[in-house]
C-alpha cells in the first residue's frame, strides 16, 4: 500500500522549478534590475523571437496578460458590433469576456466527449445559424486547447475556410502542445497564450504573448498594445521626428510585458521542451494507474499535450475531491458552472441550460490532478492509490 509522502502534495509545484533554475533566474531578474530597463527592455524582443522560433512562427508579441492577447487579434481585425465570434462554454472567462469588449457578440459552441475541446461539426451547426438568422456576420472563431491538448485544428481551419472566417488559437493552458507534429500556429491565424505562474510556460506575474505569421498583423498588435502607437505602415511618407508613441493612429491600450518577466521567460523557455517530455511521463504513469477506474483523458490522434491538467471524470466527483482532500491530495474541478449559463453571458448566442449538453455534463464530472513536470513516482503511486481506493468502495 502506498504510504502518504511526508512533504505536503502540491497541485502545481512551482518551486521545484524555481530550485531546478537557481541561480539562472536570480541571474536573469538582477540583470534587468542592474540594467534598469524595466519596461521593454533587451529581453522582450529577445523573448518574443524565441517564442515564435518556438511554436515554428513568423512572429512573437508580448503583452500584459493572456485576456489582452486574445482580444489584441480581435482589434487587429476590426472586429465591432454585428460581428459573430464563436467559442465554447467549456474555459476560463478570459475567452468569452473579450468578445464584448469589441463590441461584437459571442457565439457558444459544445464540445467533444473525448478531449473537452470544440466539437467542429456543433462550430458549423452554429455558424450555419447565425448565417441563417442573418442578424449577425460571423468572423471569428476562438478554438481553445484546454487542458494542455490541441483543437481539431485541421476540420475547423477548413470550415473557417468554407465561411471566411479568422481562427484563434487561445494556447492559454496548451502553448507547446502540437498535432501531427505542427503547433497549432500552422491553422490559426493568431495563437496566443498566457504566462499566469501556473501555466506550463508561466512566469513569475501576469504576461501574455500572441503569436502570428502576418506582418501586418504583428505591426497592428504592437500598435494597439502601447496606446495605439505608429507604427511602420502609418509612418511611410511621414516626417515625425518624435517619439512614434506620441502620434496615436488608433485607439490602444497598455498592455506590454514586464521586462523582468521577459528574462525569467527565457529561462524558462529554454527548458520548456524538456518539461513537456516529464510531464507526459507523469501524464501516462497516470493512465496506466487509473485508466480501468476511471475514465481517463483521450488526447487527439497525432497529438501531443503539454498536460497543463491531468482531468479525470468520475460519477462522484465532489465527493471523490472531498476524500482526497481528507487525505492530503489537492485537486480542483475546473469550470463547474460554464459560460453559457453565467449572468454576463447571456446577451450571446446558445445560452441557458440545455443549449450544450456535453459542456453541462462535463462542468459535473471532470476533476485535475496534481499535475508538474517534477512529481516524483511516490507521490504518484500515493495519488493514484487514494482515486482507486475510493473508486472501488
Amino acid at each position: 500500500m502506498a504510504t502518504q509522502p511526508q512533504k505536503p502534495i502540491n497541485f502545481i509545484d512551482l518551486k521545484a522549478q524555481r530550485e531546478y533554475l537557481g541561480k539562472k533566474i536570480d541571474n536573469a531578474v538582477m540583470g534587468v534590475v542592474d540594467s534598469c530597463a524595466f519596461v521593454m527592455g533587451p529581453q522582450v524582443r529577445e523573448f518574443e523571437a524565441k517564442i515564435a522560433e518556438f511554436a515554428g512562427a513568423k512572429y512573437g508579441l508580448s503583452c500584459a496578460n493572456g485576456t489582452d492577447a486574445i482580444v489584441l487579434p480581435l482589434m487587429a481585425w476590426g472586429i465591432g458590433a454585428g460581428d459573430a465570434v464563436f467559442c465554447p462554454s467549456f474555459t476560463f472567462a478570459a475567452t468569452a469576456e473579450v468578445i464584448p469588449w469589441t463590441g461584437a457578440t459571442g457565439v457558444f459552441v459544445d464540445i467533444l466527449e473525448d478531449t473537452y475541446n470544440i466539437d467542429p461539426v456543433k462550430l458549423e451547426e452554429a455558424i450555419e445559424k447565425v448565417v441563417a438568422d442573418g442578424k449577425l456576420t460571423p468572423k471569428v472563431v476562438i478554438a481553445v486547447d484546454l487542458f494542455g491538448q490541441a483543437a481539431d485544428y485541421p476540420k475547423i481551419r477548413a470550415i473557417c475556410d468554407k465561411y471566411n472566417l479568422k481562427l484563434i488559437s487561445d494556447s492559454a493552458q496548451g502553448f507547446g502542445c502540437t498535432l501531427n507534429g505542427k503547433h497549432p500556429i500552422e491553422w490559426a491565424d493568431a495563437q496566443t497564450t498566457s504566462f499566469f505562474p501556473a501555466k506550463p510556460l508561466g512566469c513569475y506575474g501576469d504576461g501574455g504573448a500572441v503569436i502570428t505569421n502576418s506582418e501586418d498583423d504583428w505591426h497592428m498588435m504592437d500598435s494597439i498594445r502601447v496606446h495605439g502607437k505608429a507604427v511602420k505602415n502609418d509612418l511611410e511618407g511621414k516626417n515625425f521626428d518624435h517619439d512614434p508613441k506620441y502620434m496615436n493612429m488608433r485607439i490602444g491600450m497598455n498592455s506590454r510585458l514586464d521586462t523582468i518577466q521577459a528574462a525569467v521567460l527565457l529561462e524558462k523557455i529554454a527548458i520548456f521542451s524538456e518539461e513537456i517530455e516529464k510531464r507526459n511521463v507523469v501524464a501516462d504513469r497516470y493512465y496506466e494507474g487509473l485508466k480501468d477506474v476511471c475514465v481517463a483523458p483521450i488526447v487527439i490522434d497525432g497529438g501531443v499535450s503539454n498536460w497543463a491538467q491531468y482531468t479525470i471524470q468520475v460519477p462522484d466527483r465532489d465527493a471523490l475531491m472531498a476524500y482526497l482532500r481528507e487525505n492530503g491530495v489537492p485537486s480542483a474541478a475546473y469550470y463547474p458552472i460554464p459560460m453559457h449559463v453565467q449572468g454576463p453571458y447571456l446577451d450571446f448566442v446558445n445560452t441557458g441550460y440545455g443549449q450544450l449538453p456535453v459542456t453541462e455534463h462535463m462542468a459535473d464530472a471532470v476533476m485535475s490532478l496534481p499535475m508538474h513536470p517534477y512529481m516524483d513516482t511516490e507521490t504518484q503511486d500515493y495519488i493514484i492509490a487514494k482515486i482507486r481506493e475510493f473508486l472501488s468502495k
